[in-house]
């Protein structure tokens, strides 16, 4: 068995170990890679911390009991963004979610790191904005809502997103720009000043 540092090797090389060895640390190792992308994927889909988290270990766990059926035909990452798309996407639609989320307030919680360089005044009105945009990010329909977080926010690149989603290039152009045109029209009133 290679006994090579796992932090060093590539993500594929990482899978194979898990695949082959059951190498615990080389998954341990493709996690710390990807939970803040994950999770962050989650919150924009979930716009609520508590049900990002739980979605983003929702999928970790998904990839990892069904990791050895994985066939090496996309990119780790794009293998594990389609995951976490789905996993939000199922969750948003359970009833369950839909139930308990009538009855919950819309959670303010940020896991932003506070920039000490601007005042209180503009951590106030920079939380204010990136709530209202999270806001309006959950209003978009599901398939403008996930291509738009995978291109805008996670900065995917459209041959990503295409086999995250399955759809066609043409059709995740067409939605991302639908998607942006609707939360520019959310948006047009609100105002940032610096």
């Amino acid at each position: 068995m290679n006994t090579q540092d796992p932090n060093i090797l590539g993500d594929e090389d990482l899978v194979r170990k898990v695949q082959d060895h059951n190498d615990l640390y080389a998954f341990e190792t493709l996690v710390k890679r990807y939970q803040s992308k994950i999770y962050n994927t989650c919150y924009r889909f979930m716009g609520d911390t508590q049900e990002a988290f739980d979605c983003a270990q929702d999928t970790f766990v998904k990839i990892y009991t069904s990791i050895r059926s994985f066939k090496h035909l996309s990119s780790f990452a794009t293998w594990a963004y389609r995951i976490a798309v789905n996993t939000c996407k199922n969750r948003l639609m359970s009833w369950e979610y839909r139930r308990t989320k009538k009855t919950r307030y819309l959670s303010q919680d940020t896991l932003e790191l506070k920039d000490n360089s601007i005042s209180p005044d503009q951590e106030i009105e920079r939380s204010r904005i990136q709530e209202k945009v999270q806001e309006a990010i959950n209003m978009l329909p599901f398939d403008q809502k996930q291509v738009i977080i995978l291109r805008d926010i996670q900065q995917l690149s459209y041959e990503e997103i295409e086999k995250i989603t399955g759809l066609r290039s043409g059709t995740v152009k067409s939605k991302i720009a639908r998607g942006r045109d609707k939360l520019k029209e959310m948006l047009k009133d609100l105002k940032y000043e610096m």
